[in-house]
């Protein structure tokens, strides 16, 4: 038989035992609060690269581009920026005729750039702004490509610009910061973008300058 003393014995122990364990399962549960109310650094920063499909994704790369870019360069308060046009490492310029599905990447990755720059605390420039708002009967515009149309450019000590090297699958891009002074790189960055960005994997591709279809070869 369990005497008085024996039973108290024990009903303090499995009293105590209790305690300790409600208080580990109410620490459990507050550190487990406190993980799910951090938010994520960045819109892409915990993103698995396994999961992102390249369709639709050009401001993914654009963004892992441009941290690259920016690692080690800082804001200036007093320096501008112009971010320009990427190009084809073999023309250095624009070719509406070429037929690979990332003709438009260049024109992106400017527009890209400048959203990136501007968000890390940058100042760009707008050249290709007006002098005034241009209206039309179907729509009214600031921005425009006529040189007579432009307003006067500001001083510009850096440019933000690069090269596009066009691969079967993609397209390897090389972008640069350069002093507009002294023509010095103070930072380069390189990243593929796959071909699918802007158009499906089976539709097309280029192979010496000649547009191949590609549906139902993968």
């Amino acid at each position: 038989m369990i005497n008085n003393a024996s039973h108290a014995f024990l009903t303090g122990s499995i009293s105590g035992l209790v305690k300790v364990l409600s208080c580990a399962a109410l620490y459990a549960g507050l550190l487990a609060g406190c993980s799910t109310l951090e938010e994520p650094k960045s819109q892409f920063s915990q993103t698995n690269t396994d999961d992102i499909s390249a369709l639709g994704n050009v401001e993914y790369h654009t963004y892992m581009l441009a941290n690259e870019l920016f690692a080690d360069v800082g804001p200036a308060r007093q320096s501008r920026y112009a971010v320009v046009g990427f190009v084809p490492v073999d023309s250095m310029k624009y070719s509406a005729d070429h037929q690979h599905p990332l003709m438009l990447l260049g024109h992106q990755l400017e527009q890209g750039m400048i959203t990136e720059a501007t968000k890390r605390g940058f100042s760009t420039q707008e050249f290709k702004l007006s002098n005034d708002i241009i209206v039309s009967d179907e729509s009214d515009r600031v921005l425009t490509r006529d040189i007579d149309q432009l307003s006067n450019i500001e001083r510009v000590d850096f440019y933000i610009t690069g090269t596009m090297m066009y691969q079967e699958s993609g397209a390897v891009v090389n972008a640069r910061i350069i002093n507009a002074r002294n023509k010095n790189i103070v930072a380069a960055a390189t990243r593929f973008f796959p071909a699918e960005l802007f158009w499906r994997e089976e539709q097309v591709t280029t192979r010496n300058g000649k547009l191949y279809r590609t549906e139902g070869t993968r």
